[in-house]
């Protein structure tokens, strides 16, 4: 029981990494409040897991602050945030045929991905802080990153970008937030077999599992364990730490 009564908020937490997060803290005696776009598989997980869900879009300002605030009002506190949300959208930065421009990336979705997976990530933190701070007593912000923010990938631009970036909001947030005995750390996962991620053709994840050097995917629980630990007592001298948890791959092109 590593996270009894600690109230732990969890975005994209309907599917996938998320909802791995959410069995596993409500395992470890959490008080869990997920949050996703997806209203009906979000519902769906809350009455699984017995949870609360609320259906939020990160990218709305007011809309997480409402989120946050109504989530304190009921449980008088917030101890733990899991930044997840987040979505794809690849594409070639420049697409060249015979030496002419035949596409590139559009600003539409590069903008959509930065909207989500950096300014979503910033919302949030920006809501819970001065709440941690308040209590007194600390808390844990925990940012889903992704090895290409590290290593980079090919034909994700946008996303690498927006992966970077969260990794560089938790150096900061860990030096600026410390002295609140708040400590901000950031999960950086590899191939990992999600829904969408099983929908893929073999042939690709063969690739992904050849890649890997221990030879498998990695299944949302092995994510959701990083995040219990980086939550619990048991990491409370750990803070601005980019941990992978990949398997021991090194993105090449």
């Amino acid at each position: 029981m590593r996270l009894k009564d600690k109230v732990c908020l969890i975005t994209g937490g309907a599917a996938g990494i998320g909802k791995a997060a959410a069995e596993r803290f409500a395992e470890e005696g959490a008080k869990v409040v997920i949050c996703d776009l997806a209203e009906e598989a979000g519902q769906k997980t809350a009455t699984e897991l017995g949870v609360d869900f609320y259906k939020v879009n990160v990218t709305d300002h007011q809309e997480v602050q409402a989120w946050v605030d109504s989530v304190v009002e009921k449980y008088g506190r917030v101890d733990v945030l899991i930044n997840n949300a987040g979505i794809l959208r690849d594409g070639l930065f420049v697409k060249v045929k015979d030496g002419e421009l035949v596409g590139q990336m559009s600003e539409e979705n590069f903008d959509l991905v930065i909207d989500v997976n950096l300014k979503g990530v910033f919302n949030c933190a920006q809501a819970v802080a001065p709440y941690m701070i308040k209590q007194g007593d600390g808390g844990a912000i925990i940012n889903t990153t992704s090895i290409v923010g590290l290593d980079g990938n090919f034909g994700q631009t946008n996303y690498v970008a927006s992966k970077a970036g969260v990794i560089g909001m938790t150096k900061v947030w860990a030096r600026e937030l410390g002295r609140h005995k708040i400590r901000v750390n950031a999960i950086a996962p590899g191939f990992t077999l999600t829904e969408m991620v099983k929908q893929m053709p073999e042939r690709i994840l063969d690739g992904m599992i050849a890649k890997t050097p221990m030879r498998r995917m990695g299944e949302p629980v092995d994510i959701a364990n990083a995040f219990l630990f980086l939550a619990s007592d048991e990491a409370t001298f750990i803070s601005g730490v980019t941990l992978r948890v990949d398997g021991g791959i090194v993105v090449g092109t």
